[in-house]
């Protein structure tokens, strides 16, 4: 009976679910997540199933060409266990600053803000051995203690294969908007094999695809003009083809590349006019159209 007098024939109200500590913990990481990331417009993976297929020196140059086009960009290293961006953009050995409000990025140019694990190796010599807990931790803070400010686009460069750090990454930007993967390979088959693993990846974690691009995709002689196909061509834009996915574009075997990433001496800043730079500018049209 009610208080007044009838029977209860009404639907009875569920008990409200009481959070426990860690789903609150993890409530209130995730909002601080959101917080921090709420002035940064664009999100972009640069992945590949493949290692030494240079996907950070195409991180690299797709963040530093972005920046010379007038955006503001960050650049965000989560190669635990090989973190090369320090090197190819000159900036190892570079102090942090950190505050009460949290960790500032290193700063490239005035366009560019970056951060890796390799700032916080005492010695460059000395290996990451990290279990997935940890590399989700630290990706996390990179997300949320960083303090990116207004970015246009965050450049996350991630480590070969399709394991926890790209995982962890999906997973901490689910309520994020990610505008989608760039997916790196050379023209062998022995590269595409496990770069087409990456594009499953991306489907799998529902994580959109921007396109698909061919590094080392010939290599023209600098004394008599010849391309050679040192790995083959074309591999890259076939496999695009057949996985239904879109292809950004060729880009060619560099002396100067190579030259440029041991030297810290960004390739996109130093060496503009080349056909390679011409190259790496058509890549970016279909991101420069995300804005």
């Amino acid at each position: 009976m009610d208080d007044n007098g009838c029977k209860g024939g009404g639907k009875k109200e569920s008990p409200m679910k009481v959070l426990g500590k860690e789903e609150v913990e993890e409530i209130k990481k995730q909002l601080l997540l959101g917080e921090n990331l709420q002035e940064v417009r664009h999100k972009l993976l640069v992945l590949s199933g493949k290692g030494g297929v240079g996907k950070s020196t195409v991180a690299a140059s797709i963040a530093v060409a972005l920046s010379l086009k007038g955006k503001k960009i960050g650049l965000m290293d989560i190669d635990v266990h090989g973190p090369s961006i320090p090197k190819i953009l000159g900036l190892e050995g570079a102090p942090l600053m950190a505050a009460e409000e949290g960790l500032f990025p290193i700063r490239y140019s005035n366009g560019l803000d970056v951060i890796s694990i390799g700032f916080f190796l005492p010695d460059q010599d000395n290996p990451v051995i990290w279990r997935a807990p940890l590399k989700h931790s630290m990706i996390r803070q990179f997300l949320t203690e960083v303090k990116w400010g207004e970015l246009d686009y965050l450049v996350i460069d991630c480590p070969p294969g399709t394991g926890d750090e790209p995982l962890s990454v999906v997973h901490l930007l689910e309520k994020e908007q990610v505008d989608g993967a760039v997916v790196v390979t050379t023209p062998q088959d022995v590269a595409l094999t496990d770069v087409r693993k990456s594009i499953t990846f991306c489907r799998t974690v529902n994580l959109p695809i921007i396109g698909v691009v061919e590094n080392m995709s010939g290599f023209v002689c600098p004394h008599c003009g010849e391309t050679v196909d040192i790995f083959k061509r074309g591999g890259g834009e076939k496999m695009a083809r057949e996985m239904g996915v879109p292809f950004l574009g060729n880009i060619p075997l560099d002396p100067l590349m190579v030259e440029a990433g041991d030297s810290g001496k960004p390739f996109m800043q130093h060496f503009p006019d080349s056909a390679t730079a011409r190259a790496f500018d058509r890549i970016l049209e279909p991101i420069l159209a995300l804005e």
